[in-house]
């Protein structure tokens, strides 16, 4: 067999398939192993249990699919045409959503893209034994990634390639195939802080390592409980995961766009009123982000996430009358109600008191005048 030549036209396939690149790396993570340990250790992955739970089975792939000889690792980029992401950020009255989620769920394009470049493969080599992944168990997809060239692990842990930048997703293809393997892409991150800098709760604790629990991404999408008050302002109106980090990086500057139209932003999200999306009942919610991932955190957390989001806005009387006519859905969702509201009531009187000061020194000079 020349598996050379058969990894060859795997990567043929793979581009076939709508994938940007793809790389092959062999099976051996134990020099991330500590590195893991240490970081469920620390408590850094919050109530994402599963994490703890299958414990060192995401350094060995070989226990997820016995037999297991090599990761044909994947990437495909998801950043559309006209994103929008600094329109949105900077206008407190619209939801910034997390640019992979605007349009369809990744998961499944992904996934059966995958699947297909599996069967391709078999129809050459009938003893292969495959299994695809995306996000669907346990696997250090990011090391794995790294050890396949399709990039490196930049400091927010996300991995970067110097002319696609960060905005891709990941999948992997197990395989029971001795292929030969791509050589790992160089870290040039250098001395560049960018994304720790930006970051706006801090999560980015050390270079590579990020404390979930401080991480918007996590606290609006994995989160279900009641966010901690020190980091609800910082949140801004950001009420579904947070780019900040891939925003500031250098590599993202000239990142390609997608033209995967999966990946376009739905219509609903082209003027995302916070007040607009709050009034969603459950039935809208869901028939609105139908094949959407944000349907994954349910009605009352996406409920919960824009009250946070209209308390950090600018005070209104129609923002005010959404927050109050929703309240007794639940305490959970209570306690996010009150904050927004007394933070609205705030904002509203410091600019009372603004302009009775602005007032104040109109009717001075006006009697100077006088």
């Amino acid at each position: 067999m020349n598996y050379q030549a058969l990894a060859d036209k795997i990567k043929i396939w793979a581009t076939d398939l709508g994938f940007d690149k793809v790389g092959i790396c062999d099976i051996d993570l134990q020099q991330h192993e500590p590195a893991l340990q240490a970081w469920l250790d620390a408590g850094y992955h919050g109530e994402m249990d599963w994490m703890a739970r299958h414990g060192m089975m995401r350094a060995r792939p070989d226990e997820l699919l016995p037999g297991t000889l090599r990761v044909i690792s994947v990437r495909m980029q998801y950043l559309p045409h006209q994103a929008k992401f600094a329109q949105t950020l900077k206008t407190p009255t619209h939801a910034y959503i997390s640019r992979y989620a605007l349009g369809r769920d990744y998961h499944k394009l992904v996934r059966n893209q995958l699947k297909k470049l599996g069967e391709k493969i078999a129809q050459d080599i009938p003893e292969l034994n495959f299994r695809p992944f995306v996000d669907s168990a346990p696997v250090l997809e990011r090391p794995l990634a790294e050890k396949a060239g399709l990039g490196w692990s930049g400091k927010h842990s996300l991995i970067i390639d110097q002319h696609a930048g960060s905005w891709f997703f990941l999948g992997e293809l197990l395989v029971n195939l001795p292929l030969p393997v791509d050589l790992p892409s160089e870290n040039q991150c250098g001395k560049c802080t960018a994304c720790i800098t930006a970051c706006p709760t801090g999560a980015i604790v050390a270079d590579g390592v990020v404390d979930a629990r401080k991480c918007i991404s996590y606290l609006t999408i994995e989160y279900t409980g009641s966010i901690p008050l020190e980091f609800r302002t910082a949140m801004g109106n950001r009420i579904y995961g947070c780019d900040d980090c891939q925003l500031v990086c250098p590599w993202n500057r000239n990142a390609p766009l997608t033209e995967q139209a999966d990946f376009a932003r739905k219509a609903h999200f082209d003027v995302p009123d916070l007040v607009d999306l709050f009034s969603w009942d459950e039935k809208t919610f869901l028939n609105q982000l139908q094949g959407s991932p944000i349907r994954r955190i349910g009605h009352q957390q996406w409920l919960r996430n824009i009250a946070i989001a209209i308390g950090n806005g600018p005070f209104s009387e129609r923002s005010l009358q959404a927050l109050t006519k929703r309240k007794g859905v639940s305490e959970l969702l209570d306690e996010h109600i009150d904050w927004a509201i007394d933070q609205l009531n705030t904002a509203n009187r410091a600019e009372n008191r603004q302009q009775q000061r602005v007032i104040r020194i109109v009717e001075k000079g006006l009697t100077r005048d006088a």
